[in-house]
């Protein structure tokens, strides 16, 4: 039934084996990218966030969309459990 609402039977599928699950030099590299400009974003993010007095581990949040911009929002406008010494500060 199934391949009759498809079109043929199942002797008509293109045959992808060999071609699904292998990794070659290219997705390597893709992977390899990604995860340097992830690291390129969260450790200064995790930094910042431990100079200020927040959790480090906030800086994995810099690469969530959408909620890195909140973060960003939250550590400009929070009040800092470590206020930085001689600026004026409240």
């Amino acid at each position: 039934m199934a391949a009759d609402l498809l079109g043929g039977d199942c002797h008509d599928r293109i045959n992808l084996r060999g071609h699904m699950g292998s990794v070659g030099i290219p997705e390597v590299v893709i992977i390899l990218a990604i995860f340097t400009m992830s690291l390129v974003l969260v450790w200064p993010a995790g930094r910042i966030c431990s100079r200020i007095g927040f959790s480090p581990w906030l800086g994995l949040l810099a690469v969530v969309p959408i909620v890195n911009v909140l973060l960003l929002w939250y550590v400009a406008f929070a009040p800092w459990p470590r206020a930085p010494l001689g600026r004026g500060g409240a």
